[in-house]
This record gives C-alpha cells, sequence and structure tokens, in this order.
C-alpha cells in the first residue's frame, strides 16, 4: 500500500485539496484510494509521531493508526493530508531556512507506517508573495520581527527540497507551483489522489471557478465540453486565453505593502523562484507537476 503525506505547503491551496478530495471518498474508495477524516487523523498522527521521536512504528503501532482511519477492508492508497506536518506557520523560518526541519519532520511521517511506501507531495510559491502572505497569516507586530534577522536572498525551495532529498534519496515527492494551480488543478488532484486520469473528480474546476468571472467560467466550461479531445496543453493555453480576459482582478492580483520591498526586490525573488525551480526539475525522484 502507499501512503502519500501532502505537506501543504502554508500559503498555498489553504486546506482546498483536502476539502475537494474528501468531496470524492466514496468515488475514489472504488479506487481503492482512502481519504480519511482529518478530525481523526489528525490529532493521532501528531500524537503517535510525538510518541515514537521519530524512530520507526511498531507493527502494533502501525495496525492501531490503519484501523482508525480505515473505512474499507483493503486499501492501495491513503493520502493524508495537512499544511501543518513540517511545523506551524510562525516557525516557517526558524534557523534562517524555509522549513529547516523538514528532513526530520518528512523522515517521521515516513516512520509512521514504514511497512508501506511513502510519497510526499506539495506546492510552493514565489517568495515575493509567499513571505507577505505569510506574515499576514501569522498575525505578528512587524514584518522585521517577523523575518527575525533571516535574510531573505538566501532562502530556497531547491535548498529545502534538496535536503529532504539528501536525507530520504528513495522518496518520492511531487510538487508543483502555486502560481500555476488554475492550469493544472485538475492535474493536482488526480496525481496526489493517485485517481485514474480519465475519471473526473468533484472539485477540479473549483479554483477556476474562483478567479474567473461566472461569464467567463461559463464559456470556458461550454468551450471545454465541445472539446472534449483537448490534452493537457491544448486545455491550458484555453484556460490562459480565458484568463486574461474574463480574471477577477481581486482574486489574481496581490497588493504587496512591506517595509523596503520595492520592484526590483520582487523581480529578484521571482528569478530566484525560476532558478529554483529549473534545479528542482532536474533533481532525482522528483515530478514537477508543470502547466
Amino acid at each position: 500500500m502507499k501512503i502519500i503525506y501532502h505537506l501543504g505547503l502554508h500559503c498555498t491551496d489553504e486546506r482546498r485539496l483536502e476539502r475537494n478530495l474528501r468531496r470524492n471518498t466514496g468515488l475514489l474508495a472504488k479506487h481503492g484510494i482512502v481519504i480519511p477524516d482529518p478530525d481523526v487523523y489528525k490529532p493521532m498522527l501528531k500524537n503517535v509521531v510525538n510518541a515514537m521521536h521519530g524512530a520507526p512504528s511498531s507493527q502494533e503501532t502501525e495496525e492501531t493508526v490503519l484501523d482508525s482511519v480505515m473505512v474499507a477492508d483493503e486499501a492501495e492508497r491513503i493520502v493524508f493530508l495537512n499544511e501543518s506536518f513540517l511545523c506551524v506557520r510562525p516557525r516557517v523560518l526558524s534557523q534562517g531556512a524555509l522549513y529547516a526541519m523538514a528532513p526530520e519532520k518528512v523522515m517521521a511521517l515516513v516512520n509512521l507506517l514504514p511497512s508501506h511506501e511513502a510519497e510526499i507531495a506539495f506546492a510552493i510559491r514565489n517568495l515575493a508573495t509567499f513571505l507577505p502572505a505569510l506574515f499576514q497569516s501569522t498575525k505578528g507586530d512587524s514584518f522585521d520581527d517577523f523575518l527575525s534577522g533571516v535574510n531573505i536572498h538566501e532562502l530556497s525551495w531547491a535548498s529545502m527540497v534538496g535536503r529532504i532529498r539528501a536525507a530520504l534519496p528513495d522518496l518520492p515527492m511531487t510538487i508543483w507551483c502555486d502560481e500555476d494551480t488554475p492550469l493544472i488543478w485538475p492535474e493536482v488532484m488526480h496525481a496526489v489522489s493517485g485517481a485514474p486520469a480519465d475519471l473526473r473528480l468533484k472539485g477540479q474546476d473549483d479554483v477556476l471557478a474562483s478567479i474567473l468571472a461566472k461569464e467567463g467560467m461559463d464559456r470556458l466550461s461550454a468551450y471545454l465540453a465541445d472539446h472534449p479531445e483537448f490534452e493537457s496543453h491544448h486545455r491550458h493555453r484555453a484556460i490562459m486565453a480565458f484568463l486574461d480576459k474574463y480574471a477577477l482582478p481581486d482574486q489574481v492580483e496581490m497588493e504587496i505593502d512591506l517595509p523596503g520591498w520595492d520592484e526590483a526586490l520582487v523581480e529578484q525573488l521571482s528569478a530566484n523562484y525560476d532558478s529554483d525551480l529549473n534545479e528542482i526539475a532536474e533533481m532525482p525522484g522528483v515530478t514537477l507537476i508543470e502547466p
């Protein structure tokens, strides 16, 4: 059995993936895929991880965990989703790095059910918008206190992914950019759940519907329904065209108002992000979902 841990990350889909996959529990169960109740597994997994201190669980502990989340006698895949698997929001920049404890935290997750194959999945986001969004969500007193002396130019998603790879070189990882989710949300839902590619899932149009004017969404849905033969790249091109015309400005634009932040800094962080993505795409064992 495969165990998939969706790590979030913070300020990306904001639990949308969890909610959407839970809407499909019955449908996915027919394909051997279990999406457990988060109210059951989140506190339980936290307690087990804390009790084991990162060490592999015993067979008895494994059976206890599985018995509490399984809704069928057998399954091929279980998906756990929690944006706080790595840490809580105020600790994202602890030790001067992005998710400094990620290797240890992921190792602890893998050791929860060591008899089964583990995978992890998560979205990343341009630091030019990720850091302001994270700061706003932590409700700190000041942005300087939030950074706590961290050099934002040294923060790197590629470094974070690389540290996990070094600790767990055989662990499959699926990563995507939060900025791309309007284009690739169906692919994300299928990749994390493991659902067959031709299975239509509830909620796979939710991201688009949240940022497109209703007229645009209706026209796009009709257009795609008239072209069922479209492959993913044709679909992505059609979506981009409709986004150009019908996107809701307040849903796709983020105003950044932070001390010392200017256009040059945003451009530099964006360039660093592109460099990180190129590096991540070349890493063995990493699947990068792209439009």
